[in-house]
């Protein structure tokens, strides 16, 4: 039996439209699920922890779709980086093949401990390792860190396997791998590709690349549709008329998709992955987020790379949620009127954020939601903070004004990550030390340079 926890007198958000929203009631977690939502909940018995959560919000953990979670040791090199300049100075021969199986470990378990403290509790690694050793320190790490992630396993990121013409296969250590470490979903780590797709690999690997997945019953996910590249390709109508595309597959961008793929992306049942600061920054093109809803999807979101921006899913909601107002209110001023309603809400900006990432990463019978029966991942908020105080709209005060400095208590499982502010369970000087060690291994490696660019083939 585990311990269980009776959190008190908080906001509670549930993102369950049967559940709805509470101004106070409890929430009782009982080993690792939550057991009951509402107010003035009797204490259950004496081996149950009462927390005072009546000057706290009560949600779900957020859900990050699409990061690539080794970058956190070389985290703050890019924000002066386009597209171009991060891929060189990453990947194809450059930092991310110095990283050794040692780095790969401490890489992984700081930007899981990063997320955590951000209030994400769900986290879809897309992982490029370089050798089966690397691959087990990866995903050691995220064991290590407890929090619940799907690790998408991809292939090294070297030119002979991204370019057009790359016919070559997964390593051999893939079925391995996934019988090793993730024979069963009744875990906190379950397994997904992350395949190079058609804009990266021939058309036939990446037909070969998603029978695999669905051999392995794993996600699988794909760079699609972005940049200059994305309506010239046309990728998404491709896989599409070849019947590809089903609920399964996880499209990460797709800022320049065409207006009909966007339909067959939602008619199918695919998600989409939004990173809109990066997106916005590197020149992938706007955020896809009202695209991709005026066609009937629901898009989900993602922090990406930690090179460029922060950790958190506070500002990928506000940057979502700006981005595609101010894109609306835009056509809207080009006609010489001004907006009366604005064209998204926050409320679902944190729907994405939460329980539409959990069903785009197949775990929404698990967690997404403040749901009784399913898994305790959940946050407590403060509302007392000078930045959110005092709140007259809950949901606005997390979408809009809160940060990870706000994020009092993390649960995972059932199992408390984060109290009164502070992680739990770690030894966060040891890990800084190794962190550096390996980021000052990695820059006797390669230095790294803003000059020079690459040319896309």
């Amino acid at each position: 039996m585990g311990t269980s926890y009776l959190l008190k007198n908080g906001c509670v958000i549930s993102m369950d439209a049967r559940i709805g929203q509470y101004k106070r009631a409890d929430v009782l977690i009982q080993d690792s699920v939550i057991a009951a939502i509402q107010p003035d909940l009797e204490v259950p018995g004496p081996e149950v922890e009462v927390i005072d959560a009546s000057e706290m919000i009560i949600m779900p953990g957020l859900v990050d779709t699409h990061r690539h979670m080794w970058e956190s040791l070389v985290k703050t090199t890019g924000t002066n980086w386009s597209l171009p300049v991060y891929l060189q100075n990453l990947y194809y021969g450059a930092m991310g093949s110095k990283l050794r199986p040692q780095d790969s470990y401490v890489a992984n378990l700081l930007g899981s401990l990063e997320a955590l403290n951000a209030g994400v509790t769900t986290v879809l690694d897309w992982s490029m390792p370089y050798s089966p050793e690397h691959t087990e320190e990866l995903i050691r790490g995220l064991q290590d860190s407890g929090i619940r992630a799907v690790f998408a396993h991809g292939v090294p990121g070297e030119t002979e396997y991204w370019n057009r013409e790359s016919k070559l296969s997964y390593p051999e250590n893939v079925r391995a791998v996934k019988e090793r470490y993730f024979s069963s979903k009744d875990q906190l780590l379950t397994y997904g590709l992350a395949i190079r797709g058609p804009e990266f690999s021939h058309w036939d690997t990446t037909v070969q690349d998603i029978r695999l997945a669905e051999e392995l019953d794993a996600i699988c996910s794909m760079h699609v549709g972005f940049g200059s590249w994305g309506s010239a390709d046309r990728s998404i109508s491709r896989m599409y008329e070849a019947g590809l595309l089903n609920p399964r597959i996880n499209v990460v961008h797709g800022n320049t998709m065409g207006m009909d793929e966007f339909k067959m992306l939602a008619d199918s049942g695919a998600s989409l992955s939004v990173t809109p600061e990066v997106e916005m920054m590197m020149g992938h093109g706007y955020p896809a987020t009202g695209y991709f809803l005026e066609h009937g999807g629901t898009p989900t979101l993602g922090v990406d790379v930690v090179t460029s921006t922060g950790g958190d899913m506070f500002s990928q909601m506000k940057f979502a949620l700006q981005a595609e107002r101010s894109r609306t209110n835009e056509s809207l001023l080009a006609q010489g009127e001004m907006p009366g309603e604005l064209s998204l809400q926050a409320s679902q900006v944190l729907r994405f954020a939460t329980s539409a990432g959990a069903q785009a990463l197949g775990l929404e019978q698990k967690t997404g939601s403040l749901t009784p029966g399913k898994e305790a991942d959940l946050i407590m908020i403060r509302t007392t903070d000078l930045n959110v105080f005092p709140v007259h709209d809950p949901i606005g005060a997390v979408v809009q004004f809160a940060n990870p400095s706000n994020v009092d208590t993390v649960f995972v499982a059932g199992k408390p990550v984060k109290r009164g502010g502070t992680l739990l369970h770690v030894d966060l000087d040891a890990i800084r030390s190794k962190a550096m060690q390996s980021k000052e291994y990695l820059l006797t490696q390669y230095r790294m340079s803003d000059a020079e660019r690459i040319v896309f083939s």
